[in-house]
Order: C-alpha cells, then sequence, then structure tokens
C-alpha cells in the first residue's frame, strides 16, 4: 500500500517535503542567528531566547503569507492546467490539490501566529520588568538610555506602561491584535460545516485577508526590534564593552566608554508577499471583466426536488467536461459568487448548470427564478479532475447526490461523439456510480441515462458503458413497490433497464471486478461526492493498484470548490 501511495503521490510528497523543509530552514537558520548574532547580543541581554523565537516565526509567517494566494488564483491554475496539458498526468493532477495546500497553510499560519504572539508577550513583559528594575543590571542599565536621546534599545520608556497598554496602542501591537482576530475569524469560519450550512459567513469572513495583508505590510514599520548599528559594533564591540555599561567609571577615558547605538531592524514583509498581492489583484480584475460580459438565460427547467437547471449562452464561451463555473446574481447579493459544475456538453450551443436548494443564496436563486429571469454573472469556466476522463481507458466516475453534476456533462460529451463517430475517443469503458438518498433526486438525470442506453444500443455497444444506481435512502413502500415488479424489463426506480440496488456499494468487490475485468488498464476513478466517500475510493485505490507497471492501475481524481 505504502508503495502504491507514493507511485500516486510522489509529486504531492515533493511538494510537501519542499514546503515543510523550507519551513524547517528558514525557521532554524533565522532562530540561531538571531540566537547568537553579535548584534543581537545586548537585545538578548533584556529579551533572552524568546527574541529568537518571535523572529524565526515572523520569517516563516512572511514565506507562507506569500503561499496562501496563490493556490486560490482560479485563472493562474486554468493557465497553469492548460500550459501543461502535455506534462505527465501526475503532474497535471496535483493542481486539483490547490485547496488543500492552501488549508494547509493557513494552518501553518495559525500555528506560527501563536508561536509569535506568545514570543512577543514573553519579550514585552522582559522589556517592562527591565525597564522597573532599579538596579545596575545589564538589562536595567540598557533600558535608562532612553534617557540619552535616540540611543534607546527597550521600546517601553515609562514605569507606568503596561503590557495590554503598548499591545493596543503601538503600530506593531494593534496590527498584530487585528491580523490575529481576522485569522482566527478565517480559521473558524471556513470549517466544512460551516461553508456547508452557513456558505456567507464563510465567503463574508474570508474576504478579512484584506485587513490581514494591510496589517502584515505595516506591522513591522515601527521597528521596536532593534539591535547594535554595524558602525557602533566597529566602536564598542559587546564582547569587549558589556561589562563596562554596568560598572562604569565617572571620568571613563577607555575605549569602551562610548555607549552603544542602536537601530531598528528594517520592515521586510512586504518584499514577501507583494508579488502574489499584485498577482491576485490582476486575478480579481480578470474575473470582474469577465464577469461584466452579457449573459443570457436561454432556458430555466424546474425539476422535482428542488433542483433549477439554468441553460445559458455567452460570448466567447468554451469549456471542456466537467468544468465549473462561479455565478453571481445581483438580485440576490451583488457580492456573493457561488460555484457550480456544469452539466452541458462542449458539443452543445449553450451551456447549463443544475441548482440544488441546500442553503439561503441557493434557495432566494430558485423563488426568484420561479416569478422572473433575473440578471446572473459568470466567471469561468475553470478547471478540474475529470476534465482528465478522456485521458484514460477505463473510468470509474462516482457521483453522490447532487455531485453527478460533472458526469452529467461526460456522458453527454461521449453520446455526442458516438453521434459523431468520433475516432478519437481514448476511453473504451465507462463504469459509473451514482449514490442518492431519494428517488426524487434521480428524476432530472433519466432522461440523459436512458438516451444514452438507446443510443449505445443502436451503434452496438451497449457494454460501453456499465452504470449503477444505489439508493441509500428508502423506505418500506418502495421496497414493496420494488418486489412486486421485479421481474419487469425497466427499474421501479428510474424506469431504466439497469436496476436501482438498495444500500451502499461494496467498493473491494467493485474495484476487484474492474480489475479483474481490465488486468492491463490504468483506471480513472473520478468522485464528486462528501470527504469520507473520498477516503474510502482513495483506500481501493490503493490496495487494488499493481506494483508491476505492465499491470493495473487506479488514478484517484476528485472535484475541488
Amino acid at each position: 500500500t505504502m508503495g502504491n501511495w507514493l507511485v500516486n503521490h510522489w509529486f504531492s510528497a515533493a511538494v510537501l517535503a519542499a514546503w515543510l523543509g523550507i519551513n524547517i530552514f528558514l525557521f532554524t537558520y533565522y532562530f540561531l542567528f538571531f540566537d547568537r548574532d553579535e548584534r543581537y547580543f545586548y537585545t538578548r541581554a533584556i529579551l533572552g531566547s524568546a527574541l529568537a523565537w518571535a523572529r524565526a516565526s515572523a520569517k516563516c509567517l512572511n514565506f507562507n503569507s506569500m503561499l496562501i494566494l496563490l493556490p486560490v488564483c482560479r485563472n493562474l491554475l486554468s493557465f497553469l492546467r492548460g500550459t501543461c496539458s502535455c506534462c505527465r498526468r501526475t503532474l497535471r493532477k496535483q493542481l486539483d490539490h490547490n485547496l488543500t495546500f492552501h488549508k494547509l497553510v493557513a494552518y501553518a499560519l495559525a500555528l506560527l501566529t501563536a508561536v509569535h504572539t506568545i514570543a512577543h508577550l514573553f519579550n514585552l513583559e522582559c522589556y517592562n520588568q527591565s525597564q522597573q528594575a532599579s538596579d545596575s543590571s545589564l538589562p536595567a542599565v540598557l533600558s535608562k538610555m532612553h534617557l540619552q536621546g535616540s540611543k534607546w534599545l527597550n521600546p517601553i520608556h515609562s514605569n507606568q506602561t503596561t503590557v495590554e497598554y503598548v499591545a493596543f496602542t503601538t503600530i506593531p501591537g494593534l496590527t498584530g491584535v487585528i491580523i490575529t482576530l481576522a485569522l482566527i475569524l478565517m480559521v473558524t469560519s471556513s470549517t466544512e460545516f460551516i461553508r456547508r450550512n452557513y456558505f456567507e459567513l464563510f465567503w463574508y469572513t474570508h474576504h478579512l485577508f484584506l485587513v490581514y495583508f494591510t496589517g502584515l505590510v505595516i506591522h513591522g514599520i515601527a521597528g521596536l526590534v532593534r539591535g547594535q548599528t554595524e558602525q557602533s559594533m566597529a566602536e564598542v564591540h559587546p564582547y569587549d564593552c558589556a561589562e563596562y555599561l554596568t560598572q562604569r567609571e565617572q571620568n571613563c577615558t577607555h575605549s569602551c566608554c562610548k555607549d552603544p547605538e542602536f537601530g531598528s531592524i528594517p520592515a521586510e514583509s512586504w518584499k514577501w508577499v507583494l508579488a502574489p498581492i499584485i498577482l491576485y489583484v490582476f486575478e480579481r480584475l480578470l474575473r470582474v471583466w469577465r464577469a461584466q460580459q452579457k449573459v443570457v438565460v436561454k432556458k430555466v427547467v424546474m425539476h422535482p426536488a428542488r433542483v433549477l437547471e439554468l441553460q445559458m449562452q455567452k460570448k466567447g464561451f468554451c469549456m471542456e467536461v466537467g468544468q465549473y463555473i462561479f455565478i453571481n446574481c445581483p438580485a440576490i447579493s451583488p457580492l456573493e459568487w457561488h460555484p457550480f459544475t456544469l452539466t452541458s456538453a462542449p458539443e452543445e450551443d449553450f451551456f447549463s448548470i443544475h441548482i440544488r436548494a441546500a442553503g439561503d443564496w441557493t434557495e432566494r436563486l430558485i423563488n426568484t427564478f420561479q416569478l422572473e429571469t433575473p440578471r446572473v454573472e459568470v466567471d469561468g469556466p475553470f478547471g478540474t479532475a475529470s476534465e482528465d476522463v478522456f485521458q484514460y481507458e477505463v473510468a470509474m466516475l462516482v457521483g453522490a447526490g447532487i455531485g453527478v453534476t460533472p458526469f452529467a456533462s461526460i456522458l453527454k460529451s461521449i453520446w455526442y461523439k458516438f453521434q459523431q463517430g468520433d475516432q478519437t475517443l481514448k476511453t473504451k469503458k465507462i463504469y459509473f456510480y451514482w449514490l442518492c438518498r431519494d428517488t426524487g433526486a434521480f428524476a432530472w438525470f433519466n432522461d440523459l441515462l436512458a438516451s444514452l442506453e438507446q443510443k449505445m444500443a443502436e451503434s452496438g455497444k451497449a457494454g460501453f458503458l456499465t452504470y449503477r444506481l444505489f439508493l441509500t435512502g428508502w423506505d418500506t413502500s418502495i421496497a414493496n413497490n420494488v418486489a412486486l415488479h421485479f421481474d419487469t424489463a425497466t427499474d421501479t426506480v428510474t424506469g431504466l433497464r439497469h436496476k436501482t440496488i438498495f444500500g451502499r456499494p461494496m467498493w473491494n468487490t467493485e474495484f476487484a471486478a474492474v480489475a479483474a475485468a481490465h488486468p492491463r488498464s490504468v483506471v480513472g476513478v473520478f468522485l464528486c461526492g462528501p470527504e469520507a466517500l473520498a477516503k474510502s475510493l482513495q483506500k481501493s485505490c490503493h490496495q487494488h493498484s499493481s506494483l508491476d507497471p505492465r499491470k493495473v492501475k487506479f488514478y484517484f481524481n476528485k472535484e475541488n470548490f
């Protein structure tokens, strides 16, 4: 299993190792630098090792802040997918892990922020104690240097100052509090539960990233943490002169009589994040420009189980199977954009989406379309894993509930390819699995499957598509009805030739059957569904893939928004 994992995920592992390696290197290098460098000898006399903890975590925070925006530049990812269409499948597939990497970097930011904040709280406490000390110790002497003009090392200049006062009145303190709060809100509101049930909350709080980056750029400007200047180091080196600071004579004539001078560490965060911010600004401008292009809603269909189908046209719109678009309806909310997978095929003269009522925004959209046809704005299309479906000889498509939408596009496209007698179709066999809770959700998809069934039979390729429909939520009345009509040629639930199976699939059995039927094939497994199902399928892919390169291999792909 470990061997299979490495075969399928070597590039992901390499990227993860590189990211971890750079973080470890930056932290270790700057920790040792600030813990040993002579310029910070006097700063360490007051702060101890908390200085190194604060500065090392700051470097890693800058590095991860530089990375956090890149995985959410949708146009950049689509461009990269296009440019490496000739690359190996393994390489292209890594771009579908963009949100996983985005979350990983976000969690790293949260951890590093905690380290950085705790270290600076220790620093402020040390600064405060040194300022209030009345003895002739080195920290106390260094803390009184502000009385001699601009030579100060300790930013706290009064015995009445508290740590809380510094935290809320200085630029580093205030921006630190603000960006920490923004980060906490962004991380906590992006949990799976909130994204699925309160998307608006997730959407709006995530835009606090504007506050985060603004605060980050301003954070280090004041330069409260200081070190000895190069000129002062040459004149009064701390290794030679530190002891004279605490026991200086009145009429001192020694070369160490001169006080050391200190300078701020220049603000650096902007250097790290400037390029990603510029890239992201271009990304947003491109989205705004594309959103302004006119969209014509050609047809509105209301399917059972409150599923709304929109058929639209837009000048210059060019799609591939399994891609998705972002939809905005200004009449409902001028700022909210929601992702929907395209259910149309590239061969059709329109593009369509199916929207299920799942949350406030979709409910309002469906209600609005039942009364009138409001103006909609479209951004996209954007590429996801399903674009690669025709690159595999054998494809296993797994859709859960409304997650069937990308596969509607694929199956339609196959239908058109058969109609047009496309000889370039690399795919020889498709296995399609649809898991659904209620019978109503099958209704809008039945016509497509029925016509496809007929088309395959007419062209003598009835064996090309094997589909299995699993009803995971059912009651006694449905079971009784099925028992009564067990011998009929078509299914009582869907009206199709293939019978509906009650319960959940036994994935080990399904994968074993596919592996036995195609012992030397590369099989693409495509899922649009929940995380628990993804883990189960991923496990089956690893278990049933052979280490022998000449034998069956299963490659897992998942839709990500």
